[in-house]
């Protein structure tokens, strides 16, 4: 789509984090719907958005004084842009322009007993007050996170607007011919009922919890637990599999393409999220564009995201994983219509003219 909007209106954006998971496919589909005139970030991450008429240099690393130091400041005062969006708490210390910050979770203050250091958790304590204090306004991804943030800090709710995410256009159902190469490439058995997870080992992941429900699910031996992502490149020593048992009922697929992630949702009988805490929880959504049911935590943004149509258990409470997983293994096709009809609800052209009209109004501000 190419940039709609007010043409007068000079919007920057920092994009560094363009190509990561999670945030990065935010910023993707923000630099295609938003009319932004600015990007900050490097320039080889920047080359498929030329629909994006100036592009500053800005090559840091996140977090810390690093990127404080490198922040383009005289390039981006030179182009006098109007407002600033800054798509995750990192904000620039030193700028002084109007300035709209998007907050995904509070995952460091929630849980600070995750941290590695007790630095980090003062790092991040003090890095969202300053957007409490300084941004012109805070765009959240869910509910859950403007509750968060009313909770630890003392800011005016109507500062805050709520901007949910959405499954990308690529998450559609497909046909069992068009997924069926996934058996022989990651070497599944074809007469098994496959269980989804896609994440990370990070503690409120909960990969634990899930491995040790799906331990205690009756029937788990017509099952296999397919885990995606990069800690599952190659049999990782950091999962429990052997001590429960079940290292032969669980398959490391490790990072795949997005082709074979949405080809994987469409694979799965059932997707799980065990998380204990999501700012948004985007591969539930991801998982029902491809009409795959869904069980998953009854905590934070998950119940807004999965709404009706998925199934929720206790993330703290093996048993209730489990008893959940034995009640959802069989639910693929019955709702699909129900499941459509949810995720219409989110999208991304929605949000982005979210985004733009909070930009206009932020930039009027005299």
């Amino acid at each position: 789509m190419s940039n709609t909007g007010n043409k007068n209106l000079k919007i920057a954006i920092d994009a560094r984090m363009v190509n990561r998971t999670g945030i990065g496919t935010c910023i993707q589909h923000w630099l295609k719907d938003v009319a932004y005139t600015i990007a900050l970030g490097d320039p080889k991450n920047l080359e498929p958005y030329g629909n994006i008429p100036k592009h500053i240099p800005f090559i840091s690393s996140i977090y810390g004084y690093e990127e404080q130091l490198k922040f383009p400041y005289r390039a981006l005062y030179r182009e006098k842009p109007d407002v600033l969006h800054i798509p995750h708490c990192n904000v620039p210390l030193f700028y002084r322009g109007k300035m709209i910050v998007t907050i995904h979770d509070l995952t460091h203050l929630v849980y600070p007993e995750f941290l590695p250091m007790k630095i980090v958790h003062w790092y991040f304590k003090f890095i969202f007050w300053f957007v409490c204090k300084r941004a012109n306004h805070i765009m959240v991804v869910s509910e859950s996170t403007k509750r968060d943030l009313l909770c630890f800090y003392k800011v005016d709710p109507s500062k805050i607007t709520v901007i949910p995410l959405a499954a990308g256009n690529e998450f559609v159902q497909k046909s069992k011919d068009e997924v069926d190469y996934l058996y022989d490439k990651f070497n599944i058995p074809r007469d098994k009922k496959i269980i989804l997870y896609v994440g990370n080992l990070l503690p409120h992941k909960n990969l634990n919890g899930l491995l040790k429900g799906f331990a205690q699910m009756n029937g788990k031996e017509n099952c296999r637990l397919v885990l995606i992502g990069k800690a599952f490149d190659g049999r990782t020593k950091a999962t429990i599999e052997g001590d429960l048992g079940i290292e032969n009922l669980v398959i490391h697929a490790g990072m795949v393409s997005q082709e074979d992630l949405v080809c994987f949702y469409n694979l799965a009988d059932l997707f799980v999220l065990p998380s204990l805490y999501e700012g948004f929880g985007l591969p539930v959504l991801e998982a029902l564009a491809c009409k795959t049911p869904v069980a998953c935590s009854n905590t934070s943004s998950l119940p807004e995201v999965g709404g009706n149509v998925a199934k929720y258990f206790d993330p703290s409470d093996p048993q209730s994983i489990a008893h959940t997983l034995e009640n959802s293994i069989n639910d693929k096709g019955k709702y699909d219509h129900e499941i459509e009809g949810w995720v219409r609800q989110f999208n991304w052209k929605a949000s982005a003219d979210k985004i733009q009209k909070i930009a206009a109004d932020v930039a009027a501000i005299k």
